[in-house]
């Protein structure tokens, strides 16, 4: 059983998947309080659902992409099972991850997106570090920036730890705090093998978290 807080069908507004029709399943609960979160609402509550309930709702929007996000899914041991079953059904799947517990179980065919967490989220002392060692090529990091103190010490992580090397980076600026455009100029200037990404989701229907 999961503790579910919505599964529902959108256009993917992060990674590298964005734009793209995804069905995401919010699992509820998280360990962390990063001070930009925009998912609180997932801390607690939801529907108890087992595994055999979730691929059906999955199943009804007939999707390619699907993304299993939270609050934080791999607080739920069982997240596990799930993301293995669908990419057994063919799903192409991603998995949304603060970076503070360890993926080394997730399914090696799961697109694992790691969060970093900088010194603006409050969470920075959550890194699981060894995680790092864990991924791949088709998996990607994220940094979301709430100001210039979180990009230079992003910038600092990415160039000592050599991160473009592991896999694909995102710099991601906190929503109507960092301006993009600023961020876009500090990453030309430094010239930073990273990827700017928006909250496109945010864009096309403002704070209405995810849909």
């Amino acid at each position: 059983m999961l503790r579910v807080t919505e599964i529902f069908y959108s256009l993917q507004g992060e990674t590298s998947r964005m734009g793209l029709p995804t069905v995401f399943i919010r699992l509820t609960g998280c360990p962390l309080r990063c001070g930009y979160c925009d998912t609180s609402y997932a801390f607690s509550g939801g529907e108890s659902m087992d595994i055999s309930e979730i691929m059906r709702k999955v199943a009804s929007f007939s999707p390619h992409y699907v993304t299993v996000t939270g609050g934080e899914p791999l607080a739920q041991a069982d997240s596990l099972t799930l993301l293995t079953a669908l990419c057994d059904r063919g799903y192409s799947v991603s998995l949304e991850t603060s970076g503070a517990l360890d993926i080394s179980r997730v399914d090696t065919r799961v697109s694992r997106i790691l969060d970093i967490k900088t010194p603006g989220s409050g969470e920075m002392e959550k890194n699981y570090w060894n995680n790092l060692d864990c991924l791949t090529a088709h998996d990607e990091i994220k940094f979301v920036l709430c100001d210039r103190t979180d990009y230079n010490w992003a910038m600092q992580k990415l160039l000592t730890l050599e991160l473009a090397n592991i896999c694909p980076v995102l710099f991601s600026p906190v929503y109507n705090q960092l301006d993009p455009a600023a961020l876009a100029a500090w990453i030309l200037q430094d010239r930073l093998p990273v990827r700017l990404q928006f909250q496109l989701h945010k864009l096309l229907w403002g704070e209405c978290v995810g849909r």
